[in-house]
């Protein structure tokens, strides 16, 4: 099998993970609530079920490797698939929160499981050096373009209940079990990867990388600790903060809310092919800086906008800029590690962003309530222009590969 096929299946899988992670995040509560679970219920099922994602990263860290890359995807496909099937059929409060841990429900609006960790893992060996970011750029557009659309499968339960007249819980457990019939899909994709999505044995991995630093792992975990911390300042502004921001700031309502963030989430599929083009020119880690630290200064300018519509397009601007270092940050880890390295290091980095992003939006929730709207928005960009000064500092003399020649 060629190595483009390998990396055409695993754009499928990002694509079709992308849409059942897009559906679920939008109906999960909702679909709890209808079957009569209250708001301490559903929050306990949610909980459980982010504890299933961060076992599952867990266990594609550092035991994926061993299992094979290959076994392990279609494993977490298979349990994903039958989750969600079990929380179909689940009556009580502990069943379901069972179903969601093993299915690892993941309700955050986008995949950021094992699954990815070990996909981005693979993806280097289907390209070159000098192709690597552009394979990344089109994976993280098709899993935004999937997360998008799986937004718009929510709206099926109404059109199950409207149209055709289906009980309405019955229609919500249709659209849970396309869920897991997505997830089904995704494990025959992974079951068609190639041996060459396997882990490269250290002894064959080593000559990629002949300017290696002599401690690798040392230099993985500090770029971790760096993406801890950029995940603590992207806690203080996930979507749902900033746009109860704007509805408290400005008395928006959530149709013009929901095209503005329709219109945001272009910006970011766009933005990582840009961010290609500009790594191509200026390189890895200073397409990383050079972009998040703008974006940041335009996200201090939400506070003093004098109207929504000035506010709107500061917010749309910054949005095409502040995921630029996704797929660049995604191909500069890749490479700076040996490939038998690969898996370990995505799982490092993933398990350190999901830390770092369970910490702040208490804070920042805390602080709105307090009435200063203002200052998540101030600690978000300020935490992140301090990362991007010291992931600059720290890795702008360790070259990829690509920028060595």
């Amino acid at each position: 099998m060629k190595p483009d096929t390998d990396r055409r299946l695993i754009y499928g899988a990002a694509f079709l993970r992308g849409l059942a992670a897009g559906a679920i995040s939008v109906l999960a509560a909702v679909y709890l609530a209808k079957r009569g679970f209250d708001e301490a219920a559903i929050g306990v099922v949610l909980s459980a079920g982010l504890a299933g994602v961060l076992a599952g990263t867990v266990f594609g860290t550092f035991f994926a490797d061993r299992v094979g890359r290959r076994r392990s995807l279609i494993a977490l496909s298979l349990l994903a698939a039958a989750g969600g099937a079990l929380l179909v059929i689940t009556d009580t409060l502990w069943a379901a929160a069972l179903a969601a841990f093993f299915g690892m429900l993941n309700t955050q609006g986008s995949d950021r499981g094992a699954a990815q960790a070990l996909e981005q893992a693979i993806l280097p060996a289907t390209a070159t050096d000098s192709e690597r970011t552009q394979v990344y750029a089109r994976y993280n557009a098709l899993a935004d373009i999937g997360g998008a659309a799986g937004a718009l499968l929510a709206a099926l339960p109404a059109l199950l209940r409207d149209q055709w007249q289906v009980p309405e819980v019955r229609a919500y457990d249709a659209t849970v079990l396309v869920y897991a019939a997505l997830s089904l899909l995704v494990a025959v994709l992974y079951a068609r990867l190639s041996a060459k999505s396997e882990r490269v044995p250290a002894a064959l991995s080593l000559h990629h990388l002949a300017d290696a630093p002599p401690d690798i792992r040392r230099e993985v975990r500090k770029f971790s600790w760096l993406s801890a911390l950029d995940a603590v300042g992207g806690g203080f502004i996930g979507s749902a903060l900033i746009a109860y921001f704007l509805y408290v700031r400005f008395g928006v309502n959530e149709a013009e809310l929901a095209l503005l963030f329709v219109a945001a989430r272009t910006m970011t599929v766009l933005s990582h092919f840009a961010a290609a083009w500009l790594a191509s020119r200026i390189g890895l880690v200073n397409t990383m800086v050079f972009t998040h630290i703008p974006s940041s200064l335009l996200l201090l300018t939400l506070p003093i906008a004098p109207t929504f519509e000035v506010a709107a397009a500061l917010f749309i601007l910054r949005e095409g800029l502040s995921e630029m270092d996704v797929p660049t940050r995604q191909s500069y880890l890749m490479a700076i590690v040996p490939p038998h390295e690969r898996a370990w290091a995505a799982g490092i980095s993933q398990l350190a962003r999901a830390a770092g992003r369970m910490v702040s939006p208490l804070l920042a929730g805390a602080a709105m309530q307090a009435g200063a709207l203002w200052l998540p928005l101030a600690a978000g960009a300020a935490i992140k222009i301090v990362y991007d000064l010291m992931l600059w500092r720290a890795f702008r003399l360790l070259k990829p590969p690509e920028e060595q020649r």
